[in-house]
C-alpha cells in the first residue's frame, strides 16, 4: 500500500486497517479526505482485500473540520476573516467525500471517541459502527450558525430515521454512546478497550464471506447512494457558502471556541 502522511493503512488476511493519525482531534481538511478516499481506491483494486475497518488514533475519532485553527493558511487574502477559510475550498472537499461513498467493499468505523460534525458524516460514510460508552456523535452545525454537511442530510435520516435525524440537527445535542446504540447509528457497543478488537472482529466476519458475493450485494445494498450524497452536498454547499456570510456563523464559531453559549442574532 501507498503510505500517506496522515493516516496509516496496514492489511491483516483479507481485513485492511485505515486509521487517522491527526491526533488529538483529527481535524479534516481536503488533504485528510483525498488520503482516505485514495487508500479505499487502492483496496477495491486489491482482490485480497475483503473489509476494511476505519479507525483512528487520539482523543476523538474525528472532531470534523476546525473551522477557528489560525494555523491554517487562508485561500487568498480576502478570506482572512472566514473562519473556514483553512478547510480549503468546501465544494472540493465534499467531491472527494463522495469519493469515499463509491469505495466497493464493506467498512466497519471503530468510533472510540467523539465523532463530531463532519467526522459524524465520516463515521457514516462506513456500512457498520462499533463504538462504546464513552463516545459522542453530533452533528452540531446549527450550534454553530451553520448547515448540515458532508451528506449527512442524506445519511443520518436513513440510518436513524427522520424524525430522530431532525432532532440531532435541531439541538446539536452530542448523542452517547448507548443511546447511539438504542437509536441504530451504532450496531455494536462494546467497553472502550475492546473496542478495535470487535471492530476487526466484525471485519474478519465480514471478510470470511464469498468476495464476490459481498461485491454484489454492497452494490445492490448501496445503489444510488453515492448519487444522493452527491446531490446533498451540493445543496447543503449552497446553504453552508450562504451561512459562512452571516454574523451568526462568526459568532458561533466564537463560541464554540470560548466554550460558551452563543449569542445569535439571526443576522
Amino acid at each position: 500500500m501507498t503510505s500517506y502522511a496522515d493516516i496509516g493503512v496496514e492489511k491483516t488476511g483479507h481485513v485492511t486497517t485505515i486509521e487517522l493519525q491527526r491526533p488529538p482531534l483529527n481535524y479534516f481538511d481536503i488533504s485528510l479526505i483525498d488520503q482516505i478516499a485514495d487508500a479505499l481506491s487502492e483496496i477495491d483494486n486489491d482482490p485480497e482485500a475483503r473489509a476494511v475497518v476505519l479507525a483512528a488514533q487520539g482523543k476523538a475519532f474525528c472532531a470534523g473540520a476546525n473551522f477557528g485553527d489560525p494555523s491554517r493558511t487562508p485561500i487568498d487574502a480576502s478570506e482572512q476573516s472566514d473562519p473556514a477559510s483553512g478547510l480549503g475550498k468546501i465544494g472540493h472537499l465534499y467531491i472527494e467525500a463522495v469519493r469515499i461513498f463509491r469505495n466497493k467493499k464493506p467498512i466497519v468505523a471503530a468510533v472510540h471517541a467523539a465523532a463530531i460534525g463532519g467526522g459524524l458524516g465520516l463515521a457514516l460514510a462506513a456500512d457498520f459502527r462499533v463504538t462504546c460508552p464513552e463516545a459522542r456523535f453530533s452533528a452540531n452545525f446549527t450550534k454553530l450558525g451553520f448547515h448540515p454537511g458532508f451528506g449527512l442530510t442524506v445519511t443520518l435520516p436513513e440510518l436513524i430515521g427522520r424524525n430522530n435525524a431532525e432532532l440531532m440537527f435541531y439541538t446539536s445535542r452530542r448523542v452517547t454512546g448507548e443511546e447511539a446504540y438504542a437509536m441504530g447509528l451504532a450496531n455494536v457497543l462494546v467497553p472502550h478497550d475492546e473496542l478495535r478488537g470487535a471492530a476487526l472482529k466484525l471485519a474478519r466476519e465480514i471478510a470470511e464471506c464469498s468476495p464476490l458475493g459481498l461485491l454484489s450485494t454492497r452494490a445492490t445494498m448501496r445503489a444510488g447512494l453515492a448519487e444522493r450524497v452527491l446531490a446533498a452536498t451540493q445543496h447543503e454547499l449552497a446553504e453552508q457558502t450562504r451561512l459562512r456570510a452571516t454574523e451568526d456563523f462568526r459568532e458561533g464559531v466564537r463560541a464554540s471556541e470560548e466554550r460558551r453559549l452563543a449569542h445569535f442574532k439571526g443576522r
